[in-house]
């Protein structure tokens, strides 16, 4: 599903975010991304979505080349990588429904389809009820739900989550790990960024470390 080999992202100001990187995760895979900040773990997310492209080495995603792909065929790429962000990134001023469908939108599905789905999305992450809520008005937890909710809804084979858990309280970082064990289990390929050792270490599953942009360990499948 995920191929790097020997890649670096270099960037004008900055140096390397990313050096010599060289590792695979399996299609129905489930792995944790950490290290310290600045260490390259949403820079490599980021070229795993295709929001950038690596300086050397190559990155492949279910069997595309990014560092090759074509302007015209990004947006197919992206329909099929499910993103999460810490923040959020909801829009205020759209419901929840409104904002689990943009991925469905933005593919032109048709209104009858466009509505199963986001309710599906919706019951996924227990927030059936809250369609016409407007973000501002839910907690931490159920926001970060909600874009869960927008990054599944499409049914993608692949998802990224960038620090998903690092606004939340240990209770609620269960939950939300609890709903990435569910998608993990129908098939879906997963990779978590997050610097939560005690939330990872209760887990099992496999966890990549960087450091200054190396990677410096990988456990494998436990």
């Amino acid at each position: 599903m995920i191929r790097f080999e020997h890649v670096t992202k270099r960037y004008p100001q900055r140096g390397n975010a990313l050096r010599n990187l060289s590792f695979e995760l399996a299609a129905g895979e489930m792995a944790f991304l950490t290290g310290h900040s600045g260490a390259g773990k949403s820079t490599l997310l980021r070229l795993i979505g295709l929001i950038e492209r690596p300086s050397r080495g190559q990155v492949v995603v279910n069997g595309r080349n990014l560092g090759r792909l074509p302007a015209r065929k990004i947006p197919l790429h992206r329909r099929e990588v499910g993103m999460i962000f810490q923040d959020h990134r909801l829009l205020p001023d759209r419901t929840v429904f409104d904002n689990v469908a943009l991925p469905l939108v933005a593919a032109s599905y048709g209104h009858k389809e466009l509505q199963r789905r986001v309710r599906a999305a919706l019951d996924q992450v227990n927030l059936l009820g809250k369609e016409r809520t407007l973000p501002i008005t839910l907690s931490s937890g159920e926001q970060q739900r909600v874009g869960i909710a927008r990054a599944v809804v499409a049914r993608p084979p692949l998802v990224l989550a960038d620090e998903p858990t690092g606004n939340l309280d240990p209770e609620l970082s269960r939950e939300i790990m609890g709903l990435f064990e569910r998608l993990h289990r129908v098939g879906v390929t997963l990779l978590i960024a997050s610097h939560d050792q005690a939330l990872i270490s209760d887990l099992p599953y496999r966890t990549l470390t960087l450091a200054g942009g190396a990677l410096i360990k990988d456990t494998g499948t436990r």
